[in-house]
C-alpha cells in the first residue's frame, strides 16, 4: 500500500465501526484527510480492532514518523549535568521514555485534534495505547491519583515507553499541595523510569497547559526536583525538559542557567576550599 492507500484504509474502516460516521465525505486535500483520521481516533472508544487496521495503521504511523524526523539525545547540547533542554515535538524524541501530561482517567483525550499532548502523544502512537491504558485503568477500577505515574509501551513512537501522569489543576492561587504534587509526578516518574532501568526520560512541561500552573513556577519545580533525585542517586539517568513554546523555552534556559551557574559556583568554592 502506498501511504494515501493506507490513510484512506483506516479512514474507511474507523468510518464503519459508527454508523453515525459513515455520512462524513473522505477530503480530496492529503492535510484535512490527515486530519480526519486523527479526529477518528481521538473519538473512538477503547474496543477490539482488527489485525488488518493494526498492521495498516503501524506501517502508516512509522512512515509518518520517519518524515518528521526522529530526535536522539545526541541531537541535542547538554544544558547541565545529565540535563538536556529541547523545543520541539515530543512525539519525534528518541529517549527510552517521554512523558505524557495525562487526565485522571488515562484513557488519552477525546477532542478531535485538541492541541494538548495528550491527544499528540496517543495521536502519534496510535490505537494500541489507548487499549492498553484502558486495561491498565479496568484493573485499577479508580481514576489515576493526582501526583502518581504509569508505563506503557510506545507504539509507534520512536521512544520504547510512556510515562503517564496526572498534574494537579490550578483553581485560582497555587498552594503548597499543589507544588508539591507537581513535584511529586516528576519523582514518580523518574523513579518508574528507574524501576525500569532505564537510561533517559524526555519531560513535558506537566499541568502547564489545560491544568493552568504558572509556567515559570512548573519549571522552577521540575528543575529543582529533577536535579534532587539525580544528586540523591547517583545514577545514569539522563533527563530531557521538552518545551514547545518559546515562552517556555526562555524560561527553562534561564533557570538552567542560573542553575549551572550556581553548580559551578558551588564546585569552585569546595575546589578553593581543599586549596
Amino acid at each position: 500500500m502506498t501511504q494515501t492507500e493506507r490513510l484512506t484504509f483506516l479512514i474507511n474502516y474507523l468510518q464503519s465501526e459508527n454508523n453515525e460516521l459513515k455520512s462524513i465525505d473522505i477530503p480530496a486535500q492529503d492535510t484535512a484527510r490527515k486530519r480526519l483520521l486523527r479526529s477518528l481516533m481521538n473519538i473512538r472508544p477503547p474496543k477490539t480492532v482488527s489485525k488488518e487496521f493494526l498492521e495498516v495503521q503501524d506501517a502508516y504511523l512509522q512512515e509518518e514518523c520517519t518524515k518528521k524526523g526522529i530526535i536522539s539525545l545526541s541531537d541535542i547540547p547538554l544544558a547541565g549535568p545529565g540535563i538536556y533542554l529541547w523545543q520541539g515535538d515530543i512525539t519525534r524524541l528518541s529517549a527510552d521514555a517521554i512523558v505524557n501530561a495525562a487526565n485522571s482517567a488515562m484513557l488519552g483525550c477525546f477532542v478531535p485534534c485538541h492541541g494538548c499532548i495528550d491527544n499528540a502523544i496517543h495521536s502519534a502512537a496510535g490505537v494500541g495505547l489507548r487499549l492498553e491504558c484502558s486495561r491498565i485503568m479496568e484493573k485499577q477500577k479508580t481514576e489515576e491519583p493526582t501526583g502518581k505515574a504509569k508505563i506503557t509501551k510506545a507504539y509507534n513512537l520512536p521512544c520504547r515507553y510512556v510515562l503517564h501522569t496526572v498534574g494537579p489543576i490550578i483553581h485560582g492561587a497555587v498552594t503548597v499541595k499543589d507544588q508539591n504534587l507537581l513535584s511529586d509526578c516528576y519523582r514518580s516518574c523518574l523513579e518508574l523510569a528507574a524501576a525500569y532501568h532505564l537510561k533517559s526520560v524526555a519531560f513535558c512541561c506537566i499541568s502547564t497547559g489545560e491544568f493552568h500552573f504558572p509556567n515559570e513556577k512548573a519549571a522552577e519545580i521540575a528543575i529543582q526536583t529533577v536535579q534532587d533525585y539525580q544528586k540523591e542517586n547517583q545514577n545514569s539517568l539522563e533527563v530531557v525538559f521538552n518545551v514547545f513554546k518559546d515562552s517556555d523555552y526562555k524560561i527553562y534556559k534561564q533557570l538552567l542557567g542560573s542553575y549551572a551557574g550556581k553548580a559551578f559556583h558551588r564546585k569552585s568554592e569546595k575546589e578553593n576550599r581543599k586549596c
